[in-house]
């Protein structure tokens, strides 16, 4: 049994993390600022300026903004924050638009009132949204969290300020994560009570369904998951894949239904979510069982992510097809060794995938990444894994996973800024 002080841990994580958002995090994250910023300002901005960190600008370039049918683009975000962007509703702050503020956008984005910057940052994640209007100035400042708003001004008076707070609540959730554990995961999937984390698991599951049906059945993106569908035949490997990678052709196409995020991406949320459902219903298991192991997939994921961090040039699909894919084993039975094995054996696979920012492709790496966990998967069952000093497979699991984190997060910092460089038009060696 675990103590009672990572119990509550594990719990908050999972309360923490899995929580709705509409349409991908970052274009969304950009629409909050702004929403924000017009909020303090008091009036209809005449100016503003977006000023993001290089991963955030990655993530917002090429996706379509939710709710504006084939939009895209940081000012777009931005200009779509201001002025009918709702930020009491934190990451569906664009659930409320309709026709009449599509129209006021384009007509605000034609004129050319928001220009875009990078900002010199070591966050990661970070964003500042400044804009002018009525003869007045406004700010605001998200970092590190997509909703962790740290500071708020109007006319250079800071109204606001949470920077002391942030690092606490970082501490917090930081201290939370480095509790995470395979062996510990695992006993409190078995242990915990159905009353603590039902409600997130069943909202999850709901949610993160009904995109990937939308995504099956409407033409969005590059319909990957109706091709696999359509071209591979009908099985429940084929189904897991495909129904993931339809909820992310959605997602990344502008569909507006939301989503339950993992790591603060709807992508990774999907990932995680369907292809545990799509198992369970193929063995159809109780739901108790399938809650169970979604508590296993959304925190093997969150594991690896927290040596990686939230955004790098390491695709965050590979973690979460990684933890369905430990979730999925779970279903069949496995214990600690099979699960590890399948950890494993996914991470010696795909590991190398990169993020080359959030847009349809997504659904196409979700997919491999998804195929990777359940080979994976299957070769564990057989008995069979990648063995210590294959790669960066370590001595035991955990090794592995820090391993792979440490590659991600330090040897892939240039990768990540060579990706940016080329993304925005930039000569990469210069």
């Amino acid at each position: 049994m675990l103590n009672n002080a990572t119990y509550e841990a594990y719990v908050r994580i999972l309360k923490n993390e899995l929580v709705p958002a509409l349409g991908c995090t970052e274009p969304i994250a950009i629409a909050l600022a702004a929403a924000k910023a017009r909020e303090t300002l008091g009036a209809m901005p005449e100016k503003i300026v977006a000023r993001c960190s290089g991963n955030i600008i990655k993530n917002a370039k090429g996706v379509i903004v939710p709710t504006t049918g084939n939009m895209k683009g940081i000012d777009t975000s931005a200009v779509l924050g201001a002025v009918a962007g709702d930020p009491s509703l934190g990451l569906e702050v664009l659930s409320k638009v309709d026709h009449v503020a599509l129209e006021k956008t384009r007509e605000l984005l034609t004129r050319g009132i928001c220009a875009t910057e990078i900002l010199d940052t070591p966050a990661q994640l970070h964003i500042i949204v400044e804009m002018e209007g009525a003869g007045h100035t406004a700010l605001a400042e998200i970092r590190d969290e997509h909703t962790n708003l740290i500071r708020l001004e109007k006319d250079g008076e800071v109204l606001f300020r949470k920077e002391e707070a942030a690092r606490s609540e970082e501490d917090e959730s930081d201290s939370d994560l480095k509790l995470l554990n395979l062996s510990d995961i695992l006993t409190f999937a078995d242990t915990v009570d159905m009353e603590d984390v039902r409600p997130m698991l069943e909202r999850q599951v709901a949610y993160n369904l009904k995109i990937a049906r939308e995504g099956m059945t409407h033409a969005y993106g590059g319909r990957v998951g109706s091709t696999l569908m359509r071209h591979y035949g009908e099985n429940v490997r084929l189904r897991a894949r495909a129904m993931a990678a339809a909820g992310s052709d959605a997602r990344m196409g502008g569909c507006v239904l939301p989503v339950i995020i993992n790591s603060g991406s709807g992508n990774q949320g999907i990932t995680c979510s369907v292809p545990i459902a799509v198992y369970a219903q193929h063995l159809g298991v109780e739901d108790e069982v399938m809650y169970r192991a979604l508590v296993v997939s959304n925190l093997v994921a969150l594991l690896q992510k927290r040596g990686i961090g939230r955004l790098s040039a390491f695709c965050g699909a590979v973690c979460a097809g990684c933890g369905a894919g430990a979730g999925i084993t779970y279903l069949h039975g496995g214990d600690y060794d099979t699960i590890a094995r399948t950890i494993t054996n996914t991470l010696a696979n795909v590991s190398g995938i990169v993020c080359d920012g959030a847009k349809g492709s997504c659904a196409a790496k979700i997919a491999a990444s998804v195929d990777a966990a359940i080979l994976g998967h299957e070769m564990s069952m057989d008995g069979n894994t990648f063995g210590a000093g294959e790669g960066l497979v370590m001595e035991n699991v955990e090794e592995t996973i820090a391993t792979i984190g440490t590659m991600a997060a330090q040897g892939m910092k240039e990768t990540d800024h060579v990706i940016l460089k080329l993304m925005i038009g930039q000569d990469a060696g210069c």
